[in-house]
C-alpha cells in the first residue's frame, strides 16, 4: 500500500472501496464510519461551547471535545493500520499449504490483522459513552446529530466485530483468539444496546 487511505477524499475512498482491490475493505470502512460518529459528537460540542445557556457544563463540553478529537484521529489512523496489517495476511494465504511454515506464518499474520478491528471496537465504545454524555449536556438543537452519531458508532462497532471473528475463526482454539473473542463479546454485550438506546430516546422525543 503506497498511499494513506485516510488521506483520500470521500469520493476517492468510496471508489477504492468499490474497486477490485483488497484494501480498503470492511475494516477500513468500519473505522471511517466510527470516525464520522466521533466527528458528529465534536460538532455538537462545538455548537454548544461558549453558549450562556450551557455555561454550567462548559468544562465538560471542552473535555468531550478533546476526547472526541482524539478518538476521531485514532480511528482514521486505524483505517491505515487495518490496511497495512492485511498485506502480510494476503501474502500468508498465498503460501502453499504443503509448506511446513504455512500454518505458523498464517496464524501470526492473522493475529496481527485481528488487532486493528478489535481496537476499533474499543474506540467505538468510548465514542458511544461520549455521545451518551453529549446527548445530556450538549445543545438541544443538535440532538438529532447525537442520535446519528450513536447509530454510526454502533454500526462501526458491529462491522469491526465481524472482522474480528472472521480472523479468529480458523484459530479458535488458540489463546490469542479466545482472548480476542472474549474482549469483542464483552463489548458487544453492552455497547450496541447502549448506543441504540441513546439514539432511540432522541428519536422518540423528535417524533412526539
Amino acid at each position: 500500500m503506497t498511499e494513506q487511505l485516510s488521506k483520500l477524499s470521500c469520493r476517492d475512498f468510496a471508489m477504492a472501496l468499490a474497486s477490485k482491490q483488497a484494501v480498503p475493505g470492511g475494516g477500513g470502512a468500519a473505522a471511517l464510519v466510527g470516525a464520522l460518529a466521533a466527528a458528529l459528537c465534536s460538532m455538537v460540542g462545538n455548537f454548544t461551547t461558549g453558549k450562556k445557556r450551557y455555561a454550567e457544563v462548559e468544562t465538560d463540553i471542552q473535555r468531550m471535545l478533546v476526547d472526541a478529537e482524539g478518538l476521531r484521529e485514532k480511528l482514521l489512523d486505524l483505517v491505515d493500520t487495518d490496511a497495512i496489517a492485511f498485506e502480510p495476511l494476503s501474502r500468508a494465504y498465498a503460501i502453499p499449504k504443503e509448506d511446513p511454515q504455512c500454518t505458523t506464518i498464517l496464524e501470526a499474520a492473522t493475529q496481527n490483522a485481528c488487532r486493528a478491528p478489535l481496537e476499533m471496537m474499543q474506540v467505538c465504545a468510548q465514542i458511544i459513552d461520549l455521545l451518551d454524555e453529549m446527548g445530556k449536556k450538549g445543545s438541544r438543537m443538535l440532538l438529532s446529530d447525537v442520535a446519528c452519531g450513536a447509530y454510526l458508532a454502533v454500526a462501526a462497532m458491529q462491522s469491526a466485530a465481524i472482522n474480528v471473528f472472521v480472523n479468529t475463526k480458523p484459530f479458535r482454539s488458540s489463546g490469542w483468539a479466545i482472548a480476542a473473542e472474549a474482549d469483542a463479546k464483552a463489548l458487544l454485550d453492552v455497547y450496541p444496546e447502549r448506543g441504540n438506546l441513546v439514539a432511540r430516546k432522541i428519536f422518540d422525543q423528535l417524533k412526539r
